[in-house]
């Protein structure tokens, strides 16, 4: 069984074996792990020498000590040697080496739960190295951990992959860190617009603005007061995104354009996610509410409430009773046209399409496992029926905002 280490060095090996020694000492580890060029392995050699009966070692060789990304890969096996040992607590020492090799190690290390030390001091020689004697060693904070840049960079990826309830995972680690006073307003509030997003994103028209409406201002103000102008940007493009889910609300229960905008969007980004069976049944439903839309926008017929019909086609009331398919709404709606002399029309144009092209795309969605068959959707079978949909005028509303 692996033997379990308190504490695991990570040293970058230069020329000079005496802040080496001293960080050793320090930091009195159970296990170290030099990463030395050829020209350097002389030192870590002499250390192992001197040490080797108390300490477990490990030694990887640089072929080129200024190729940062040579030095990248040895600090990333350095990591995983240390985690085969079981390592409690990994301390990567940055003094010895090149400078491409100390930065090498950060940028290999950061993130990944390491501790950085440095071995300086004031007295130093000719040569700007630190006498023996008046070292110092320095335990330097990882950057990543105090700004919460790991789980920032999950949040990003989260969001912009429309996955909130991921993104509120991720947020929530960050507010469980050390924070300033605005930081954490800053995340709770952005925390309840992702909230209202998710919301948003499920049809909770209401709950969403609800959300938007308490979160989104102070969000704002608080990234215009840092002057981070990204998230400035996002904000104010989501200001316009909540003007829209009004318009929606407006009218809400309503078939309106403004709605059949959303929905589309909403079934872009399902698809960008390779959901094409969720994207083509929002467009299934997309082409009746094109039609319902413009029957109600030009006049205030609602096709699913015969009360709302005009005298002129009381007499077609009772077909909506028997419309259960697409195909019967869509003649219906064509047919209210016709009575009240209207030619040409979106509700017209879209029948017309369903018997031709429109309706072979659409038997994709019959056939597909989540309607009447057993056949998955492709990624060909969406684009065509969206980009018909785009041929009759139908588009969406804009992408919300990414990171």
């Amino acid at each position: 069984m692996q033997e379990q280490l308190n504490t695991v060095l990570i040293l970058g090996v230069g020329q000079t074996l005496e802040p080496l020694e001293f960080a050793l000492t320090e930091h009195t580890p159970q296990g170290v792990i030099f990463i030395a060029s050829q020209d350097s392995q002389v030192v870590s050699a002499e250390l192992i020498q001197r040490y080797g009966e108390a300490l477990r070692f490990h030694t990887l060789l640089l072929d080129d000590p200024e190729d940062l990304g040579e030095v990248f890969r040895k600090g990333r096996l350095a990591l995983q040697k240390a985690l085969e040992w079981e390592a409690r607590a990994i301390v990567a020492d940055i003094t010895g080496g090149t400078k491409t090799m100390s930065a090498g190690l950060v940028l290999a290390l950061t993130g990944q739960g390491v501790t950085f030390s440095y071995v300086g001091g004031q007295a130093r020689d000719g040569q700007g190295r630190v006498k023996s004697g008046s070292e110092r060693l320095r335990l330097l904070e990882d950057p990543t951990y105090r700004y919460g840049l790991r789980e920032w960079e999950g949040f990003r990826r989260a969001w912009n992959q429309c996955d909130y309830q991921a993104a509120q995972a991720f947020l929530d680690a960050l507010l469980a860190r050390p924070l300033t006073p605005s930081e954490k307003r800053f995340y709770e509030h952005l925390k309840g617009i992702t909230e209202g997003m998710l919301e948003w994103d499920l049809f909770y028209h209401k709950a969403a603005w609800q959300k938007l409406e308490r979160h989104l201002e102070p969000t704002l103000t608080i990234a215009e007061a840092w002057g981070h102008g990204g998230k400035v940007r996002v904000l104010q493009e989501l200001q316009q995104a909540q003007a829209r889910l009004r318009a929606i609300l407006d009218r809400e229960g309503k078939p309106t354009f403004a709605l059949l905008a959303d929905l589309l969007a909403n079934a872009q980004r399902r698809a960008s996610r390779g959901r094409h069976d969720d994207a083509l049944a929002r467009l299934y439903r997309a082409v009746e509410l094109a039609a319902e839309a413009d029957l109600y926008e030009r006049h205030q017929i609602v096709l699913s409430d015969p009360k709302s019909y005009p005298q002129a086609a009381q007499h077609l009331a009772q077909q909506i009773q028997r419309a259960t398919g697409l195909k019967d709404r869509l003649s219906l709606a064509a047919t209210i046209d016709g009575v009240l002399g209207q030619s040409q029309t979106l509700p017209q144009r879209l029948y017309a399409a369903y018997l031709g092209e429109l309706g072979n795309l659409l038997q994709a969605r019959h056939n597909s496992i989540l309607a009447h068959g057993f056949t998955p959707v492709k990624q060909e079978s969406w684009e065509k029926l969206y980009k018909s949909l785009q041929g009759l005028g139908l588009e969406a509303a804009p992408a919300w905002p990414t990171w």
